[in-house]
Formats: structure tokens, sequence, C-alpha cells
């Protein structure tokens, strides 16, 4: 008697971020340039460097080791950021005449064993810096993202009985039991461990991890029709939450 094949499950495929459906976190980014200073606030561990466009020794942040801010003019900077001598990412922030917007560009291979991740994105100013900082200062959030590379944006699960697999084009994988055991995750330096756990037949639940420390949860639930899947996302080393639909390829 022939055995029915195995239904597929709705994970399967390729799935691509719809940057129009990627809601930023609520929680602004805080940033300080003045007498010479850099200061993100709200980077996890914050940061305190010279802006003088030298590198400068940073610690406890897994994707690089040293960074650079230069004062381009009194509207925009440039970050570079290195690991082990090595350029990793760089990024330009420039704010609008108004002082109310200000927009980015980047490109990232700190997390990549590939071409790096490009893009651009646009910030709003939800408070202004002290008086005689730089522009850059004050409190912003992330509005929009526009332009990011399709190595970015793309990711492909495979499940195979009680098992959860996932790779990018950047060089990210795992294989997890989806009962909530750990596994390990590949080619991510901030992320060494991974657990997924299944909800229900259109609802997965990933837990990642550093050094036993749960960073980031995410919930994954397909659409009844399985064509697009809303990912939301709590940082547990920010304190903030994001949420983004994808869709499959």
């Amino acid at each position: 008697m022939p055995t029915p094949a195995m239904a597929q499950s709705a994970f399967d495929g390729t799935w691509k971020v719809d940057l129009s459906k990627v809601h930023a976190p609520k929680k602004p980014d805080v940033l300080l340039l003045q007498n010479g200073m850099y200061d993100c606030k709200t980077c996890a561990p914050a940061i305190s460097i010279k802006a003088d466009g030298t590198g400068q020794q940073v610690t406890g942040h897994p994707y690089f080791d040293m960074m650079a801010v230069k004062v381009v003019d009194d509207h925009t900077i440039q970050e570079t950021d290195k690991k082990a001598g090595k350029v990793v990412a760089t990024s330009t922030m420039t704010v609008a005449p108004d002082d109310k917007t200000a927009t980015f560009e980047f490109t990232d291979s700190s997390n990549t064993n590939a071409d790096p991740v490009t893009g651009k994105g646009t910030m709003m100013r939800v408070a202004k810096g002290p008086a005689g900082a730089h522009a850059i200062s004050g409190s912003w959030r992330t509005t929009s993202y526009g332009n990011v590379s399709d190595n970015g944006l793309t990711f492909t699960y495979k499940v195979d009985g009680d098992s959860l697999s996932m790779t990018s084009p950047t060089g990210q994988s795992y294989s997890a039991k989806t009962d909530g055991t750990d596994a390990p995750y590949k080619g991510d330096p901030g992320t060494t461990s991974v657990s997924v756990k299944k909800l229900d037949k259109n609802t997965l639940q990933e837990t990642d991890k550093r050094d036993g420390k749960v960073i980031s949860i995410a919930k994954m639930t397909v659409a009844a029709d399985g064509k697009t899947m809303t990912i939301a996302v709590n940082d547990k080393l920010r304190g903030t939450s994001m949420s983004l639909v994808a869709a499959k390829q």
C-alpha cells in the first residue's frame, strides 16, 4: 500500500521581506555629538568615542571592535566600523535643513559571509539634542527603509519532520528541532544558539541566544493562504519591538 506524501509545511520555501510593511521600533535611537565626542546612548552596550575620524576601540560588540566617526559638515556624519582591522560596515547620516528628518545610507558585512548588505532609510526626529550640539544629536525614530539589497531581505526555510532548517544568502544557517531545544546558530558573530518552538501548524517562535543569554524572540505566523508571513521581533538587548511581513517567492 503506497504511503501518502507528507504534506508540505506552510513555512517551506524562500521568503522576502516587503520593505513597505516593515514597522520599525517605536523606541528611538538617542545620539549626541558635542565637544568632539560621539555618544550612542541606545547602542547595546552604549558607545562613547572621539569624533575625530580616527578609529576608536569599542568593547562588548560582537560585530565590530573599532569605530570611527567623521564630521562631514554641520548636518552630516560618516561612520566606519572595523573588526580585526577589516572594514565591516560604513554609514552616512544626513539631517535635513529643517532638522526634523534625516536620511541614512549603509553597507554592512559585519554579519555576512558573502556580499555586503546595502540600503538606505529615513528617520524622524522625536526630540532635540542639547543647545550647541551637532544636528544629529537628539532622539530619532526610523520611519522607512529603501533599496535594501536582496541578500539582506531573503531567507529560506525547510521543514523535515520535527526539524526546521534556515539558510540565508549572507551565510547564516541553523537546523533545530521544533520542540524548543537549543541548536547551534552558524555564521552570525552575535548569535551562538537558537531554539524553535512550534505553536501551531502556521506559527513558530524562534529564540536567539548569545552565550546562553536570550537576545531576541521572534514569532513567525504564515497567513492562511500561505503567501505571506508576519514576523514580530522582540529585541531583548535594546528593549525594542518591531514587525515585518515577508512574501513567499
